[in-house]
């Protein structure tokens, strides 16, 4: 069985778990610390960085974007590519942007601060960086409301990977209860379409001890 070694409020580790699930690919979780700086980790990724794939033949894959790209080579159904070359430019920009822009200005400033230098042992929340977050989340709001306009899904008719990154990344912020469900009812809708799939049962599933849920986290119908 595939193992993947992740951290469970990780968005890069939650997409390659959503990727995992809706393919169907049974999975071993071993979570790591990446903090901690273990010899054997670092041997599989010397980046040190979460996930990391180790696959049936025991190949040690690392980068989320990579393993992405591996499981919907080796398993093309069902896909979360689009056929056309054009829509799969599109999709992987969408990705870029949530991995990219949206972690920078929204995720590790909420996240990290909240969560991560506690676990870490880094020091205090940087007061700075949650007022910069929650502002920044609404403006990433406003941008998935334009992107649904239309459709059901952020990128079109269908479901991608696209949603699944972004989803990855608001499921985090939504167990600490960082995101403003309430003024953005298009993007709420569809998150609770994407909690409602089978794919979503595992990550609602997560606990982090000391740091507990909030009360709507696993309610399908909040």
């Amino acid at each position: 069985m595939p193992r993947l070694y992740h951290l469970p409020l990780s968005p890069f580790c939650r997409k390659i778990r959503l990727v995992l699930a809706e393919k169907r690919i049974e999975v071993e979780l071993i979570e790591e610390r990446p903090w901690e700086k273990r010899l054997d980790f670092l041997r599989l990724n010397p980046a040190g960085k979460v996930p990391v794939l180790i696959t049936a033949n025991g190949q040690a894959l690392s980068e989320s974007a990579a393993i992405f790209e591996y499981l919907e080579e080796t398993v093309p159904e069902p896909p979360l590519l689009p056929a056309d070359p054009v829509q799969r430019a599109e999709v992987r920009r969408l990705v870029g942007w949530f991995d990219d822009k949206f972690n920078r200005e929204v995720t590790e400033n909420l996240l990290f601060e909240r969560v991560t230098k506690r676990l870490a042992k880094l020091g205090y929340p940087d007061g700075a960086c949650l007022k910069a977050g929650s502002q920044n989340i609404r403006v990433h709001l406003d941008y998935a409301t334009f992107l649904l306009e239309g459709h059901n899904w952020l990128a079109g008719p269908r479901l991608t990977i696209a949603d699944l990154a972004a989803a990855a990344h608001l499921s985090c912020l939504d167990y600490v209860g960082d995101v403003p469900w309430d003024d953005y009812p298009a993007v709420r809708d569809w998150y609770s379409v994407m909690k409602s799939r089978p794919c979503f049962r595992s990550l609602l599933a997560d606990h982090l001890p000391g740091f507990p849920a909030t009360d709507h986290y696993a309610d399908l119908d909040f």
